[in-house]
């Protein structure tokens, strides 16, 4: 059998639950459905850390954050680094990078071949080949002067991301229906920006979600003065203010709409696969970076291990590898999903990698991990915080604050922690030995605060702070 084509369909900050595909009884999202009937869609897929570059860069290397020094948004990874397009690419696949992939310093490929589309977020984050915006834990928690002004921003409108993801469509949609895509097997990273804020979407999607029928958060009556700790500050630094409820639902809308723009070009690039013959030849994967609070727990962007922030959509389709609209309830994280393609590809990417492939379970082979890692270790806390999903049980660690505990099946919205519990004393403590095992915090505190010194420095040397 050929090589399989891979398509990877990458979004940024796209919570799950805000999808009829998952469910959402508002957020139109007809071609996530589409993908849905075509292969596996997986209810409790997880990121492996909650913000945009590190997320992606263990998405690049399958590989833990704390493993490849990824810490936050201004770390860049090293050119050395093993990538799954290196590892493609040397058993003939063509591997190409179109939009989004917030590598970070001077090299902006790392192992593919070409870049097919502007990578905005890589501007904003890299100046003169110089990574900017290394987090500074020193400094402690620093609450922002003014609210978050992304609520603000919301309406219709353009914006230079869209222009962006126009780009990205058009060049992805030309690489797939050129000839010359038959001479290889090809993976194409299709990377959008959409629904990353700022919440400003084309006039006719925005004029899909009406102000009075968006959906609010759903806060109950004291919960915001019983967060842990950790939100707590994150909430202050972040400048998370009670906004009006006119501002809350303008920006829900913003997002829900900025979603059916991005679902709109999902459809349009599985029509090209189809158009140009290669469908039934090509696995395609859905998924996004991480998530976005929306509001909930009365947060907005990311950051944190709440499901809003943490779970993303992930789909997979492979005609006669995979069947149509199965619906996988197991645990997995977004490493999984590469040693998964590679897998698909004949490919190893030498360097170890900490996912597990889900082919073999999808076929009904062997069983699924039922467990997704993720952790933080950027700005907003102080110290390194990490997530242990293992069936039911979601478990959070904070260095220097009391654990977490939430029963996923029976609490979906992460209102009860349970780690203070007598009846439960028994899983907090072998879902933080599991933790602890893989996952060192005070040593992982002391290399964070190294390479944070050591870039901000650079930062300094460069005129850049």
């Amino acid at each position: 059998m050929s090589k399989p084509n891979i398509l990877l369909i990458m979004t940024d900050e796209h919570a799950a639950a805000y999808s009829g595909t998952y469910g959402h009884p508002l957020v139109q999202t007809p071609y996530m459905d589409r993908l849905a009937s075509m292969g596996a869609t997986f209810e409790h897929a997880y990121c492996n850390s909650p913000l945009c570059l590190p997320s992606r860069m263990s998405f690049m290397t399958g590989r833990y954050v704390h493993r490849i020094g990824a810490y936050d948004n201004g770390s860049p990874l090293p050119s050395d680094t093993v990538t799954w397009a290196h590892a493609l690419r040397a058993v003939g696949y063509e591997a190409v990078l179109c939009g989004k992939q917030h590598f970070c310093g001077p090299d902006q490929l790392h192992g593919f071949e070409r870049q097919l589309a502007r990578d905005l977020h890589a501007e904003l984050w890299t100046v003169d080949g110089v990574p900017r915006g290394a987090a500074d834990w020193e400094r402690g928690i620093v609450e922002a002067a003014q609210p978050w002004p992304g609520l603000a921003q919301a309406g219709p409108g353009h914006t230079t991301e869209i222009e962006v993801d126009d780009e990205v469509e058009r060049e992805s949609l030309a690489f797939l229906s050129d000839p010359a895509r038959r001479e290889k097997p090809w993976v194409l990273n299709a990377s959008f920006i959409a629904p990353h804020f700022p919440l400003v979407a084309p006039q006719r999607f925005w004029d899909m979600y009406p102000l009075e029928s968006i959906d609010l958060p759903e806060i109950p009556d004291g919960h915001l003065e019983t967060l842990h700790p950790v939100y707590q500050r994150m909430r202050a630094m972040f400048g998370c203010a009670d906004y009006p409820e006119v501002l809350v639902r303008r920006a829900r809308a913003g997002y829900y709409a900025l979603i059916s723009y991005v679902d709109e070009k999902i459809g349009r690039l599985l029509d090209a696969l189809e158009e140009s013959g290669q469908a039934d030849n090509t696995l395609v994967i859905h998924f996004s970076d991480h998530g976005d609070m929306n509001g909930e727990h009365g947060m907005w962007r990311k950051s944190n291990f709440y499901d809003a922030s943490a779970r993303v959509p992930l789909q997979m389709a492979w005609p006669g590898h995979i069947s149509e609209g199965m619906r996988v309830r197991e645990v997995v994280s977004l490493v999984d999903m590469v040693a998964s393609f590679l897998e698909a590809g004949s490919a190893s990417s030498v360097a170890p990698l900490d996912g597990q492939s889900v082919l073999g379970p999808l076929r009904g082979e062997g069983t699924f991990r039922d467990e997704a890692f993720s952790e933080y270790l950027a700005h907003g806390v102080q110290g390194p915080m990490a997530m242990l999903r293992r069936g039911r049980y979601k478990f959070n660690y904070s260095l220097g604050d009391r654990p977490e505990l939430y029963d996923m099946e029976s609490d979906g919205g992460e209102f009860r922690d349970l780690a203070g519990n007598p009846s439960y004393t028994h899983i907090v403590d072998e879902m933080q030995t599991a933790l602890l095992a893989q996952w060192d915090p005070v040593a992982i505190d002391r290399q964070v605060r190294q390479s944070q010194c050591e870039r901000l420095l650079i930062e300094q040397a460069h005129g850049l702070r």
